[in-house]
C-alpha cells in the first residue's frame, strides 16, 4: 500500500519574513524576531515561495493533527512579529493596599494582605510587563513567553485553601491575547 503523502502550507504575510536554520524555524517581522525548535521525525519543513511548507509522508489521523498543530505555532509566531501577543491583569486589593511595581527586570508586589517580605518574579527575556495603575499589562513577541508570564504573575498571589468569592484579594488574568476573559 502508497503511502499518501499530506502537505500544509502557511502563507507569509506583507513585511514578514521566514527561515530555516538547522532546525529552528524563524520569523522576523516590524514588532521583532521569533524562533521555535521544530524538530520533529514526522514532519518535514521547507521555504518555498514566502510559504513555510509543512510535509508528512504517511496521511494518517496523528500525523495530520501534527501538521495542524505546527502550522498554529507558525501563525501565532507570524501574528507575534506583526502585531504583539498581549495578556492584561488586574490588580484587586480590598483588605491591604498593594504596591506593585517592575524594577531591575523583577516583578514586586509588597504588602501584599500585610506581608513585610516582598514576593518577586523574574522577568524572562523578552517580555515587557507595564503596570498602569491597577492593570499590568504583559507584552511579547512570543506567545509562550507572554502567556507564562502572565500566568506566574498570577500564581504569584494565589492562596490556596481561601475562597476567591470572600478573599478577593491578588492579580487576576482578565484579558488573554485580546480574548476577554469572563
Amino acid at each position: 500500500m502508497a503511502d499518501k503523502i499530506f502537505t500544509g502550507e502557511v502563507a507569509m504575510p506583507e513585511g514578514i519574513e521566514a527561515r530555516l536554520e538547522g532546525m529552528t524555524l524563524i520569523i522576523k517581522g516590524a514588532k521583532g524576531e521569533a524562533k521555535k525548535n521544530i524538530e520533529n521525525p514526522i514532519l518535514n519543513f521547507s521555504i518555498k515561495e514566502k510559504n513555510v511548507s509543512i510535509t508528512t509522508i504517511r496521511a494518517t489521523k496523528r500525523e495530520k493533527k501534527l501538521l495542524h498543530t505546527y502550522k498554529a505555532h507558525v501563525k501565532n509566531m507570524i501574528k507575534g512579529c506583526s502585531e504583539g501577543h498581549h495578556y492584561l491583569l488586574k490588580i484587586c486589593s480590598s483588605h491591604f493596599p498593594m504596591n506593585v511595581a517592575v524594577a531591575n527586570n523583577q516583578f514586586v508586589i509588597k504588602n501584599f494582605l500585610g506581608e513585610k517580605h516582598p514576593r518577586t518574579l523574574a522577568i524572562k527575556e523578552g517580555v515587557t510587563v507595564k503596570v498602569e495603575g491597577d492593570m499590568i499589562r504583559v507584552e511579547s513577541v512570543s506567545k509562550d513567553l507572554a502567556g507564562t508570564t502572565a500566568s506566574d504573575i498570577e500564581k504569584l498571589t494565589r492562596r490556596p485553601n481561601f475562597d476567591t468569592r470572600i478573599f478577593q484579594d491578588g492579580i487576576y488574568l482578565i484579558e488573554k491575547d485580546g480574548k476577554v476573559l469572563k
